[in-house]
């Protein structure tokens, strides 16, 4: 029997769904033990539970039996830490953010246990959220958002033309799961797509070529950083800039500076560089800024959809097969 240890809140009818994988899995859910969902598919959970000493004691015991979890408590690196100690059986880990190799970074785990253990991503689980998000922000600017609520403020009723997104070109810097999808939709709009990728694609060459620019990248040492001032220079005037990668990809001031001076028409911004954006950010106070608390991947579906992503890996996990999204602990992503 393989001990599957659920350690983050989710349905119970999706409880079942795993149980119904493969008879040689014991599946391990106590919702007592772990923080209430403050919102459907809320892997983190109320930030204030806390376990009694026999809920702890409890909890470890159950951790020392695991040889697979599905998340881990808070979904926060240093609890991810305390239960790979905590847990010498543990072979296989489903992490349920797509972010899962910034948190397993963090963590500090040892050579040892990381190879001990594999991790699971849940990237792809997300796509189509992020992707609709991101049409969502380059409409917002291509169809005057601002201005519209703007003259809605002032009870103003004015005409004028705006743009259309068809015939303009999108650059998508990733073309992984999310670029791909980010992709479709805006050929469905009648856009022309351009895409950067590691292993192909001159980004300096293409960039001044994008009406909007899509921002799908992971944080590693290869992105940080990459879209950077001389980069931002590059972009055509009037760009739009969406980002639902993550925010150290990009340099945050040089960003800044080039809303301010109308060199980009606006961003729609769901990654920053500090989380939660600090209070003195200027990107709060900029007319042509949507801001999202990283929350645009968030779905009601969410649960099912990486449920539906562990029980594929559970399946390929017995059988010795590679798994899905897995974590290449060499670049943590």
């Amino acid at each position: 029997m393989v001990t599957v240890l659920i350690a983050t809140p989710i349905e119970p009818e999706l409880v079942e769904r795993l149980r119904a994988v493969d008879e040689r899995l014991e599946v391990l859910y106590e919702p007592d033990l772990l923080p209430p969902p403050r919102y459907p598919s809320d892997h983190a959970g109320d930030p204030s539970f806390e376990r009694t000493p026999e809920q702890e004691e409890r909890f470890t015991a159950l951790l020392s039996e695991a040889e697979v979890l599905f998340g881990f408590p808070g979904e926060d690196p240093k609890q991810l830490a305390r239960v790979v100690d905590a847990a010498p059986n543990l072979r296989f880990v489903q992490a349920t953010y797509a972010g899962a190799g910034q948190q397993l970074r963090a963590a500090g785990l040892d050579r040892d246990d990381l190879e001990r253990i594999a991790f699971a991503s849940s990237s792809g689980v997300h796509a189509g959220p992020l992707a609709e998000w991101s049409i969502f922000g380059i409409l917002a600017f291509c169809k005057g958002l601002p201005r519209l609520l703007a003259d809605k403020a002032a009870r103003r009723w004015d005409h004028y033309p705006v743009d259309e997104l068809r015939d303009s070109t999108v650059l998508i810097v990733g073309l992984g799961a999310i670029g791909r999808e980010v992709a479709r939709l805006a050929e469905a709009f009648g856009m022309n797509v351009l895409s950067v990728r590691r292993e192909q694609g001159d980004l300096d060459e293409l960039l001044p070529q994008a009406d909007a620019i899509v921002v799908t990248l992971p944080l590693t040492h290869e992105t940080e950083g990459l879209i950077g001032r001389d980069r931002i220079a590059r972009m055509r005037d009037g760009a739009i800039f969406v980002n639902v990668g993550r925010g150290g990809v990009v340099d945050e001031d040089a960003l800044v500076e080039a809303l301010r001076s109308g060199k980009l028409r606006g961003a729609a911004l769901d990654v920053f560089a500090h989380e939660p954006l600090p209070d003195d950010s200027p990107l709060w106070t900029l007319d042509n800024v949507i801001i999202s608390p990283h929350t645009s991947a968030l779905s009601t579906r969410e649960n099912e959809r990486v449920v539906e992503l562990f029980a594929e890996n559970l399946r390929r996990y017995l059988a010795g097969d590679e798994l899905l999204s897995r974590v290449r602990t060499s670049l943590f992503y």
